[in-house]
């Protein structure tokens, strides 16, 4: 049964504790709210600032598992406080680790400081859960994704299009990559888990990903530098740089270009031209 009163509660002193520079947001010399205003937590987990002041309220209709989850990474809640506001809700609180879609606060914390950099948190698979808005620009908005089709490893031999913003003399050695690393997460999560499901979706449909499955490589590493062939301003050279949360195997990747370079003029025009020829 859902606690109403209690997730009222629990909202608001969340939403009081978190400070605009903690979604990285400017405080503002007229801010007077205490912590972040309803409409930023609304905006933050996307849904209409009624709704929200409604559950903050103690009012309205008794939230899905969904909009729950939402309302946890939009709060930056931590582990425990997740399952503790699922719990307020009347459900029962997901799974934790690998399979889960929640990204620690702070790595969130992090990613909410590289607007004016290329930037996304990943799972162990290859979905993309956050991206900064250049990030967007980059590679695509990994929101409108579903299904198996959020792995990049499984568009990979599934989807041409998702080797478009890679160079040809690349894609076979990334194809190595994704075989190899797939190959290791099954290993590491067992025959039952979401990595076998995606193995055995691929050996069914591409014969591609067959023949690097029997060649059982696994620790194939890709390019030191990573390149993109983006359509509107051409080949990016970027370095990626990664930190891995081991509680949740996600990974924030940072990619960055060398000052002075080619590349670094190119994402200064990318962050101009944005997400207009990317969907």
């Amino acid at each position: 049964m859902i606690d109403r009163p209690e997730l009222a509660v629990f909202l608001r002193r969340r939403r009081e504790s978190l400070q605009p520079e903690d979604i990285g947001l400017p405080r503002g010399q007229r801010r007077r709210t205490r912590g972040l205003r309803r409409e930023e937590v609304a905006e933050l987990c996307h849904m209409s600032t009624d709704y929200y002041a409604r559950l903050e309220r103690g009012s309205g209709p008794a939230p899905s598992e969904q909009m729950i989850a939402s309302i946890a990474q939009g709060l930056h809640l931590s582990l425990g406080e997740r399952d503790h506001v699922f719990r307020l809700a009347g459900h029962a609180p997901p799974v934790r680790g690998a399979s889960s879609d929640h990204i620690s606060p702070g790595l969130l914390r992090i990613l909410d400081r590289l607007n004016d950099t290329p930037a996304e948190i990943v799972s162990e698979l290859g979905e993309t859960l956050r991206q900064t808005p250049l990030g967007v620009a980059l590679t695509g908005d990994a929101s409108l994704r579903t299904g198996p089709n959020r792995s990049l490893g499984y568009r990979w031999f599934t989807d041409p299009e998702a080797r478009q913003s890679y160079p040809p003399e690349e894609r076979a050695v990334l194809s190595r990559v994704y075989a190899s690393g797939l190959r290791e997460i099954v290993t590491l999560r067992g025959p039952d888990s979401t990595a076998a499901q995606l193995a055995a979706e691929l050996l069914e449909v591409s014969e591609e990903f067959r023949t690097l499955w029997e060649k059982r490589e696994v620790g194939v590493h890709p390019p030191e530098s990573k390149r993109f062939l983006h359509p509107t301003v051409g080949l990016l050279q970027l370095n990626c740089q990664t930190l891995l949360d081991p509680e949740q195997a996600h990974r924030l990747l940072v990619y960055t270009a060398v000052p002075g370079s080619e590349s670094y003029a190119k994402l200064e025009l990318l962050a101009v031209v944005g997400t207009q020829v990317l969907s």
